[in-house]
């Protein structure tokens, strides 16, 4: 393999556990960010000239370590910093190819980055990016905004840490629920993105929901009895469950309610459901345990047949108290218009800012799917065509190509 590939792996496999571990030792994000950039850079000179090492990650890490260290002692940091730093750099200072177990400190770099001195709209954007790998477009998109805005908030966030002096250490134990909701709200956004990702064409995204379900793990483990940790849980594995029936053999997409259900995977689903009735225990209803109970509802058409629509409204209907997003507005339109008709449905559309869902593409595809119903076939082909313009995924695209082809 040569040199840029591996190192291309390596970042991908590994950059966030990486930097994770390295931030927690330093106390700087920024200083970390720097000796990771750093080790990479002198991986891709190092190891064309004398070969891919056995263990990349490793040598990666010393490589890294050793930058801190050289930095801590140009800047006079604490003599303990320095010291600490010398201790997890002992082992193997001479091969970079030894074998290291790397601790996975991804969930602490999380509840760090959900510092109170860090504004909120900030907080789940640079999770995103220093501890799972995304980068400024990537949230930007998660986030409807452009990617130079993006970019140019996380530079603001770093720049602020930095200058502000915040402590980059654990919180203690009772600040833990406070920071929780951003950390599941990034964790949660990574699930999304390699959701999106189903035909693996983006090696960016690789491995994300996994990444995404075992830090889920890890939060009901740290905190078992916080309900929104095992909401969010059950909400990720029934959408796991589905995964392989989301395309056919060849590849196209299959949309939610054409799902062949055989191909659901039961066991994920049963253990969704155990997480949603052990959060329930707890009598705190919250966003991710009402999402979670959404798609409940759904999973319920492997065992009846049949999907519950009068439920799914009441279950969007107090998402939309808790958290009124373009994505629960939307699904409440479909259940509506599922239930009590297409016209109502096509109303409670019509309520939404435009500017809003300008470039939200499910508004979209709903819009064009009701507008088709109602007969209005002109319009209708309108709306297919501007949500046929914000799909990137070819296969999408072609399954609302030929719906619109049928108008």
């Amino acid at each position: 393999m040569d040199a840029r590939r591996a190192a291309e792996l390596a970042a991908r496999n590994a950059y966030g556990r990486l930097l994770a571990y390295l931030a927690i030792q330093s106390k700087d994000l920024t200083v970390a960010e720097d000796a990771l950039g750093d080790a990479f850079l002198a991986a891709l000179k190092t190891w064309t000239e004398r070969g891919v090492p056995d263990n990349p990650e490793a040598w990666l890490l010393v490589a890294a370590r050793h930058r801190l260290i050289d930095n801590a002692r140009h800047t006079k940091v604490k003599t303990s910093v320095i010291n600490t730093l010398k201790q997890f750099s002992v082992e193997g200072r001479e091969d970079p190819a030894m074998e290291v177990v790397f601790p996975d400190e991804r969930l602490k770099l999380l509840f760090i980055c959900a510092h109170p001195a860090i504004a909120p709209e900030i907080r789940t954007p640079l999770m995103l990016q220093t501890v799972l790998g995304l980068n400024a477009a990537q949230i930007a998109s998660a986030f409807l905004v452009a990617p130079t805005t993006m970019g140019q908030r996380l530079v603001r966030a770093k720049t602020k840490i930095r200058d502000a002096g915040i402590r980059f250490e654990l919180p203690e134990a009772s600040d833990l629920p406070t920071r929780l909701e951003a950390v599941l709200e990034a964790i949660y956004a990574a699930y999304s993105n390699g959701w999106e990702n189903i035909t693996g064409a983006d090696p960016r995204q690789k491995g994300l929901t996994e990444e995404a379900i075992w830090l889920a793990r890890l939060c009901v483990q740290l905190m078992p009895e916080a309900p929104e940790t095992r909401g969010l849980l059950a909400l990720m594995l029934h959408c796991e469950a589905r995964r392989d029936a989301r395309r056919t053999p060849e590849g196209a997409y299959v949309p939610l309610s054409e799902q062949d259900v055989t191909r659901w995977s039961k066991p994920l689903i049963k253990e969704a459901e155990t997480e949603l009735m052990q959060a329930a225990t707890f009598k705190k209803l919250g966003r991710f345990q009402l999402e979670a109970a959404i798609q409940s509802a759904h999973a319920q058409r492997v065992f009846s047949g049949t999907v519950d629509w009068a439920a799914l409204v009441l279950l969007y209907e107090g998402l939309i108290q808790l958290s009124p997003t373009l994505g629960a507005l939307i699904g409440q339109a479909a259940a509506i218009a599922e239930v009590k008709g297409t016209a109502q449905g096509w109303a409670l559309l019509e309520l939404l800012p435009t500017e809003a869902v300008a470039n939200y593409q499910p508004y979209w595809a709903l819009k064009a799917r009701l507008l088709k119903q109602l007969g209005r076939k002109s319009e209708a082909q309108v709306a297919y065509n501007h949500a046929i313009g914000l799909v990137e995924d070819p296969a999408i695209r072609q399954f609302l190509l030929r719906q619109s082809l049928d108008s």
